[in-house]
């Protein structure tokens, strides 16, 4: 593997002028277009790659790969996540040309590792396989009408609550955010003890899901530029909402996946949650003996929508490759299988890796019939809300190349506005300025921003 990482101002400035924030659409490259499934090596001498994840017992699919693709053998190393474990790995490997062939990455750090020089345009092996994808998922990983990465899976939102709790309340579930203010307040009035949610001001990539599904999105591109448009109308409209609970003390104010919120989440004090799909497993394995007692409801909705929308915690996960395998078309094929084989899809699920990234779920069983997660949701199956939740995600939904600090730096802001230093749409501005000046410092031109 060569040493063709870009400088950083240079990759940034071409990454705008592809249009980053604004891809769509296969293509690009002059050679015929190929299935990934076509790429199967040859059984006497296979083709050796080498793949690096974090996703718990992720072993189990790659063995399954192996069994069935004897000309291309797999090897799996374990990484830790972000951008100070596996993925300053991954970066420093593409430099210095012994980087794995294929590595998980996140949809939201998809756009730094491009702008790096990390990414291989797999577009002539992967795209007569985007029809298996979500349409959303798949354009995380096209930039500039080209394709670097393969959607493994993402976090659709929806609610979760203790309907028991709510029965004896007389609340149904929300339906919009106004119906989830009035339980809201309910609750409060029935039991002093209890809160229909917590705020959590620890967790950017949740309250960035409650922007995204709010409406206009914080990033895009005009030409060779960046547009910052995190303090718009529907964010202010959104984080208003949220201050308002705050002052009324309708919500509480804690961390969620907290040991404290752990606890009131078995006791009842916290009787909901707006989380993601593998927040399921959270659930059921912080308070077991609760089983039988929850529900799952889509993400409540804001008046005047023209129809459902909802949104992904952090986005989702990709199986990216990376610049300079020498076994590109191999590669391709793996991850394609990975996330679209059904017995792997299966395995995955199980590991808790998150909402798979193809369209048809049918022929996955766990999504189907399972019986550790549906008896513990009174028999529901909450995969339905959660396949109509993916389905609903925007597509025009992009990420920074600064997404570590946007999470940092919202997340600081957040926080000090529910101590009392501002408002929450103090946050999302002061968010949104100090983004501009982040892309700045990365060589980028910034347009003029606004809502």
């Amino acid at each position: 593997m060569g040493s063709r990482i870009r400088t950083a101002a240079g990759a940034l400035a071409a990454a705008a002028a592809l249009g980053l924030a604004a891809a769509c659409g296969g293509g690009g490259g002059e050679e015929p277009a190929k299935s990934a499934a076509a790429a199967s090596g040859d059984p006497a001498n296979p083709v050796e790659l080498t793949f690096w994840s974090w996703v718990p017992n992720i072993q189990k699919a790659v063995d399954a790969f192996n069994a069935k693709h004897p000309g291309i053998k797999v090897k799996l190393e374990t990484i830790t996540p972000g951008p100070d474990g596996g993925y300053a790995k991954m970066l420093a490997g593409v430099k210095a040309g012994n980087a794995p062939d294929v590595a998980q990455v996140g949809y939201d750090s998809l756009p730094s590792f491009l702008v790096n020089g990390a990414l291989e345009d797999i577009t002539q092996y992967a795209e007569k396989d985007a029809a298996k994808f979500v349409d959303w998922q798949w354009q995380t990983g096209v930039f500039g009408g080209k394709v670097y990465s393969i959607p493994q899976a993402s976090g659709p939102m929806a609610f979760y609550y203790r309907k028991d709790l709510f029965d004896k309340w007389g609340i149904e579930a929300p339906k919009t955010w106004d119906d989830f203010a009035a339980a809201a307040k309910t609750i409060r009035e029935k039991d002093d003890s209890a809160y229909i949610s917590t705020f959590a001001a620890n967790q950017a990539p949740w309250m960035i899901a409650l922007a995204q599904q709010a409406g206009q999105q914080w990033f895009s591109t005009e030409g060779d530029a960046w547009k910052v448009t995190i303090d718009n109308p529907d964010t202010r409209r959104m984080a208003g909402f949220w201050q308002k609970m705050l002052d009324d003390k309708l919500v509480k104010t804690e961390a969620d996946m907290s040991n404290g919120w752990y606890k009131d989440l078995q006791t009842g004090d916290i009787a909901g949650w707006i989380g993601g799909s593998w927040g399921d497993a959270i659930i059921r394995g912080n308070a077991p003996k609760t089983s039988g007692k929850w529900a799952v409801a889509p993400m409540p909705q804001w008046p005047g929508a023209a129809k459902f929308a909802s949104a992904s915690w952090g986005g989702g996960s990709a199986s990216a490759v990376l610049k300079g395998t020498d076994h590109p078309a191999e590669a391709t094929a793996f991850a394609v299988w990975l996330t679209s084989d059904p017995e792997s899809v299966n395995i995955l699920l199980s590991a808790g890796y998150g909402w798979p990234s193809i369209k048809d779920t049918s022929r996955i069983p766990n999504l189907q019939q399972d019986d550790t997660v549906f008896p513990f949701y009174g028999g529901q199956n909450i995969w339905d809300v959660f396949k109509e939740a993916d389905a609903a995600v925007g597509l025009d939904w992009r990420w920074p190349p600064v997404s570590d600090a946007l999470y940092s730096t919202l997340t600081d802001n957040a926080k000090a506005a529910v101590e009392g230093d501002g408002t929450l749409a103090d946050a999302f501005a002061k968010t949104q300025t100090a983004m501009v000046e982040q892309l700045k410092a990365k060589g980028l031109n910034v347009v003029a921003t606004g809502g």
